[in-house]
């Protein structure tokens, strides 16, 4: 059986495209979700991986209604797949019932996970440049070094609880605790 999921991202998206083209592939059952697609979870995938079967087939219009990232795309494969069913995108001419499909599906992976890789590597190396010319990333001290001082004098020496020593500084007890 060829099994349609449909997914916009907020209430006021229409689904109706999206639902033609899957009754137009043969779908005899759809399931639809009018979530985002970085919510993890998604009630109406979640009852549609409950009801496979071994031989179904998910269809879906583009491979991004089923998954944001890659990593969840494969995932989801994986479980489907578990249940001895299919995977077809029809936009981008992918379906894991066949052995070609498969290859594509796993070479369009494999191409993603390099892109990733790729991406992190040159995030490291820009990083590091910029450490190179005095720049440190990440978020600014809450305390200047002299409040820090002001910080372990109040605390030692007048004895002040790290909550109301905290209050302020208008930061939280654990930053006092840190100083």
């Amino acid at each position: 059986m060829i099994i349609g999921y449909a997914r916009v991202s907020t209430e006021d998206q229409n689904l109706d495209g999206q639902l033609d083209a899957l009754k137009a592939a043969g779908a005899e059952r759809i399931f639809a979700d009018k979530i985002t697609g970085t919510a993890r979870s998604r009630p109406e995938l979640d009852r549609l991986l409950d009801q496979l079967r071994q031989g179904d087939v998910i269809a879906v219009t583009k491979y991004d209604r089923l998954a944001r990232s890659l990593r969840d795309l494969l995932d989801i494969v994986d479980a489907i797949q578990a249940h001895g069913a299919g995977f077809r995108s029809l936009a981008e001419d992918i379906d894991t019932t066949t052995p070609a499909g498969r290859l594509v599906f796993h070479v369009f992976a494999s191409i993603a996970q390099f892109e990733r890789e790729r991406i992190s590597e040159r995030t490291k190396e820009g990083l590091e440049a910029a450490r190179k010319r005095g720049r440190v990333g990440g978020r600014p001290p809450a305390l200047s070094a002299a409040q820090k001082v002001e910080v372990c004098r109040m605390r030692d020496q007048e004895l002040r609880p790290l909550p109301e020593i905290a209050q302020l500084f208008r930061v939280s007890a654990k930053t006092i605790r840190r100083a």
